[in-house]
């Protein structure tokens, strides 16, 4: 994190932005010692030819690949699944980035998680059967803009609870959990961690790669918009439109306008509280911002009561505070999740009483709960019992600890500290409680991005989920299909397991590098390298 003597203006913002980049970047910057807001650049400023949005798992590992490392079969490796070990020996001198057009059949995700996880699905804990190289050559400038510290949300989960995941799965390619466990004398008997943990140690992950240079905290996006400049160009003038491709034909179907690169706006937060805005400009723009930004609302009367909470975090808050202590009424929890079943063990695990409230029957075969082993997660399959036995009934009062209202919605929430519920017949049932807590899942806030990004997901016009409209991309390159030069990962696409989100980073590394080589190729020949990316 860098430190502020005083106010900075944009160009020196921008400077500590590009000082590991390279002498050609520098020499733009130094031309440019303040952008102000009405200026719109020429092609003289710096344009990166990578931004990433996110510093999460997913920005991270981007960063990775894009800073030249390159994962090859290990030579002592034997994949457990020979058609595709027979593969990975055919071609052992290249690169996987350079051999994944093998696997057509193959989404990419899934193909890079069998080589780090050979048959991880089976029960099995094989090793990788890769090896990562660092190959300078293949290193391409790029930047990573996070709003805290690396490791994006898993800095704000609540830490006293395990991660889902085991803890090999969360971890990023070239470092394995144990390892960085174990050099912080961890005890490593427990396969689940907490979120805590898994934040440490994505931030020393970063450190420990040499990616530090790359990333900048405390950086909050504005906009994300593309240029278009006029055909003939004549007053070398810049339009910022948020224009269609087709709207960019005439009717002799000759383009009047060129679609340029991407500005991307922003602030940077320094220490004294100030905001530093800025202005990059990227050929490329890659969305890692995960989901955890705008947690998901039941959008009722009375959702914006302060008594009416929507995050784990705030739960923990009043609790340490002692808000709770000695209420005679319990808590109100609504949502079927795991996020909603940590809630509930907090509380129980408090001598808090528990409501708790979903619109789902129980025996749902899409309850989270019915696709985890019990061994391997016994306080969620704690919780599932305690949602199919201690149910509420028409002629039972509530149970002391823990009640549960299946298949119920929340019609509203009173100013008394009171909710109305509605049965799936549609009895109607008022109940007090002394603070609610809705925990329905989150959902990306893409506000930057024109329509907040509703164009870009596979029902248009809707908001973005990781579940019901993820981003449509290309699943070989993770290109937006809906826009080019922009591209996107994680759970943005539907990969929610940080262990399928390492193939996105591959796929993107893999499209931008050839994309570069063409592009070197063009400006060598003599015939282009101008806007973007070919």
């Amino acid at each position: 994190i860098r430190s502020y003597s005083g106010p900075e203006t944009e160009g020196q913002l921008l400077n500590s932005f590009v000082q590991y980049f390279g002498d050609s970047l520098g020499r733009k910057i130094k031309r440019m010692p303040l952008i102000e807001e009405t200026v719109l650049p020429g092609d003289s400023l710096l344009t990166l030819p990578v931004v990433i949005i996110g510093n999460g798992p997913s920005g991270i590992c981007l960063s990775y690949l894009l800073s030249g490392y390159r994962p090859y079969l290990s030579p002592e490796a034997i994949h457990p699944n020979p058609i595709l070990h027979t593969k990975l020996e055919e071609a052992r001198h290249l690169s996987i980035v350079d051999q994944v057009s093998f696997a057509p059949s193959n989404p990419v995700a899934v193909l890079f998680d069998t080589l780090l996880h050979p048959d991880a699905d089976f029960g099995y804990d094989y090793p990788p059967v890769l090896h990562w190289k660092l190959e300078q050559h293949n290193y391409i400038p790029h930047i990573v803009l996070g709003k805290g510290p690396p490791g994006g949300a898993w800095h704000s989960m609540e830490g006293s609870m395990l991660t889902i995941s085991f803890g090999d799965w969360m971890e990023l390619p070239g470092l394995t959990f144990k390892e960085w466990a174990a050099s912080k004398r961890r005890n490593t008997k427990s396969d689940r961690v907490m979120p805590e943990e898994i934040a440490r140690y994505y931030k020393h992950y970063v450190k420990v790669m040499g990616l530090q240079k790359n990333f900048r905290d405390n950086v909050y996006i504005t906009s994300v918009s593309r240029l278009y400049r006029g055909k003939d160009d004549e007053d070398r003038s810049q339009i910022k439109e948020n224009i269609s491709t087709q709207h960019l034909e005439t009717e002799d179907g000759q383009k009047s306008l060129i679609k340029r690169n991407w500005e991307v706006r922003g602030y940077q937060r320094a220490t004294d509280g100030s905001h530093v805005p800025f202005c990059l400009f990227a050929e490329n723009v890659a969305l890692a911002t995960g989901t955890f930004d705008s947690p998901g609302r039941l959008q009722v009367e009375g959702e914006d009561f302060p008594f009416v909470l929507h995050s784990m975090t705030d739960f923990g808050a009043a609790i340490s505070k002692g808000k709770l202590r000695g209420k005679a009424d319990p808590v109100l929890i609504v949502g079927a999740g795991l996020t909603a079943a940590d809630a509930v063990l907090c509380a129980y695990n408090n001598n808090i009483p528990v409501i708790h409230v979903f619109r789902r029957r129980v025996t749902d075969t899409s309850l989270i709960f019915k696709q985890l082993p019990k061994k391997l997660y016994p306080e969620y399959h704690k919780v599932y019992h305690m949602m199919c036995t201690q149910s509420h009934t028409v002629d039972s009062n509530l149970h002391s600890a823990y009640t549960s209202f299946p298949e119920h919605n929340v019609l509203s929430f009173k100013p008394e500290m009171k909710c109305v519920l509605q049965s799936a017949s549609g009895l109607k049932k008022i109940l007090k409680f002394s603070v609610a807590l809705v925990l329905i899942g989150s959902h990306p806030n893409l506000f930057f991005l024109k329509d907040q990004g509703h164009s870009i997901g596979h029902h248009s016009n809707q908001p973005i989920t990781c579940k019901g409209n993820p981003i449509e991309i290309d699943p070989y390159t993770y290109e937006c299909t809906k826009e080019a030069n922009l591209f996107a990962l994680g759970p943005l696409v539907g990969d929610n397991f940080v262990r399928f989100l390492k193939g996105g980073a591959l796929g993107i590394a893999r499209c931008l590098a050839i994309r570069q080589k063409k592009k070197h190729e063009l400006i060598e020949s003599g015939d282009g390298g101008g806007d973007g990316v070919p």
